[in-house]
């Protein structure tokens, strides 16, 4: 694997080896000592043009667990809130000799332009670009949901006739977009709940079904319910009349809590606005996997630095094996 830019160019077969990939890494997690010599002498570059707490330590921590060296930039405070471009900023990790580059940015597109344009020989990771893709989060959430249904015989398997609704506002998540293409990619099939004014304009090309009533989508029996942050940042209009509005009919209380089929499960990307998209009552419950979902978060993006920088699976299993 050269870069990870998006899933929906992501092959089933890529996809199901980074998750079994994950699957090993999370299994040395669970040992006194979590550290593996695999990535002794590489370095890691968090490179954020945008605010993230949860993503950049998770990418931290899955960094240095496989002993790397991290270098963590941050725009703000840096010679790019001075009018540095992404191109000289580029050239000058190029220049301290970075292997990978993990990169949240503000703007779609940019990881696949600093991935394509020669400016760094580095693997590129996108951690999340404008309204576009975050593919590391689809990936940590399909861990979750796999790991939920198979349990300990999880590796190897997709998931085929898995019934996902996402539920909130689509039309500014990136993580919406590559859960979408993902979970196709893996079999799953995907609704998406939303108001009519938080979707996108056109999604006739996305392989979903589409609901504006989360009552109807409960009562068809998703195998997870995936609600959404409302990103009140990125909305320079009205999009509903008011939170309280939004909360009452979209968002997950005790009641539809209650409503949902036995082995049903509640995920969130993080972070959440509770009272809003979700009530405590949901975001607490043993239904919830917000938790499950951080802890895979840092297995995943240590398998995806893995693949990233040191090679095939095979070798993954055998450095594990070794480790153990």
């Amino acid at each position: 694997m050269r870069h990870l830019l998006d899933t929906r160019t992501l092959a089933r077969e890529d996809a199901i080896r980074i998750l079994d990939v994950a699957e090993d890494m999370a299994d040395t997690q669970s040992r006194e000592v979590k550290k593996l010599p695999t990535l002794r002498g590489k370095t890691v570059v968090n490179l954020f043009f945008e605010d993230s707490t949860r993503t950049r330590i998770s990418f931290e921590a899955a960094a240095k667990r496989l002993s790397a060296d991290v270098i963590n930039f941050a725009a703000k405070g840096s010679s790019v809130s001075k009018g540095e471009s992404l191109q000289d900023t580029a050239q000058t990790l190029q220049a301290m000799g970075a292997d990978a580059v993990v990169i949240r940015h503000g703007a779609s597109g940019a990881p696949r332009t600093l991935a394509t344009s020669g400016w760094i020989d580095a693997g590129v990771v996108n951690a999340g670009d404008g309204t576009h893709e975050h593919p590391t989060q689809a990936l940590l959430d399909a861990f979750t949901m796999r790991k939920r249904r198979y349990g300990a015989d999880s590796r190897g398997r997709d998931l085929e006739g898995f019934r996902v609704a996402i539920v909130g506002d689509i039309l500014h998540s990136r993580v919406a977009r590559s859960n979408v293409w993902l979970l196709h990619t893996l079999g799953a099939e995907v609704t998406l709940v939303a108001p009519p004014t938080l979707l996108p304009q056109d999604i006739s090309l996305w392989p979903v079904t589409v609901r504006y009533d989360l009552d109807e989508a409960i009562a068809a029996g998703p195998d997870a319910l995936m609600m959404l942050r409302i990103q009140l940042e990125r909305m320079n209009a009205a999009y509903f009349p008011s939170e309280r509005e939004y909360s009452r009919r979209w968002g997950l209380d005790p009641v539809r809590l209650a409503a949902l089929p036995a082995g049903s499960i509640v995920m969130h990307p993080g972070p959440m606005n509770r009272g809003l998209e979700i009530s405590a009552e949901a975001a607490d419950s043993p239904r919830s996997t917000v938790l499950e979902q951080v802890k895979a978060g840092v297995s995943v993006r240590m398998a995806v630095l893995y693949l990233l920088l040191a090679g095939e699976r095979t070798n993954a299993e055998r450095t594990t094996e070794e480790e153990r």
